[in-house]
């Protein structure tokens, strides 16, 4: 019944977040409404008993990448996109506090307390079989990164790395010839 619950709350939370995102009009709310989304996401691994690939998403996507867009949105001067907006006649919603990141909140935060609970109720009922199994899983994930698929490991380091140069050099301010003579 509890890993019904967690399932549904994180469903609501993966799908409502992504419809959100769609919709919204201000990148900062659709930042958010992502950041919404990939915890839903991150509930679900859970609910599948992948504890890896939920804190693997947890880490890597909500804590790097969600983080990674408010602030690039936030140097790149995200008040011009509004004034851009006010000139077509569309309107920016309110920045928080409206009953979308309410309802959101809630059901991150419900979600949570399921979490939270089934954790701690295995916890007292003395089941240590869970943790052995998920150790279990994560060296053996670790021992076949590193031993049989290192090629795709360093292939993608490789390629993270070309993206993170492109990535700096197309953020570089552009100079034209005329300024430098």
């Amino acid at each position: 019944m509890l890993l019904t619950t967690i399932f549904c709350l994180s469903a609501f939370l993966a799908v409502a977040g992504a419809l959100l995102v769609t919709f919204s009009k201000n990148l900062i709310h659709a930042c958010v409404y992502l950041l919404f989304c990939l915890v839903g996401v991150a509930g679900l691994y859970l609910t599948l008993n992948a504890e890896f690939l939920a804190a693997t998403q947890l880490v890597v996507y909500v804590g790097g990448v969600v983080v990674l867009l408010l602030f690039a949105m936030m140097l790149t001067g995200g008040s011009s996109l509004n004034k851009v907006m006010s000139r077509f006649g569309l309107e920016s919603t309110p920045l928080m506090g409206n009953w979308r990141t309410y309802l959101m909140g809630g059901v991150a935060a419900a979600l949570l307390i399921a979490v939270l609970g089934n954790v701690l109720r295995n916890l007292s009922m003395g089941s240590s079989t869970v943790t052995e199994k998920s150790i279990s899983s994560v060296e053996q994930i670790g021992v076949k990164l590193l031993t049989d698929h290192i090629l795709a490991f360093e292939i993608s380091s490789v390629l993270l790395l070309g993206a993170l140069v492109g990535a700096a050099i197309i953020s570089r301010p552009f100079r034209s010839s005329e300024s430098e003579n």
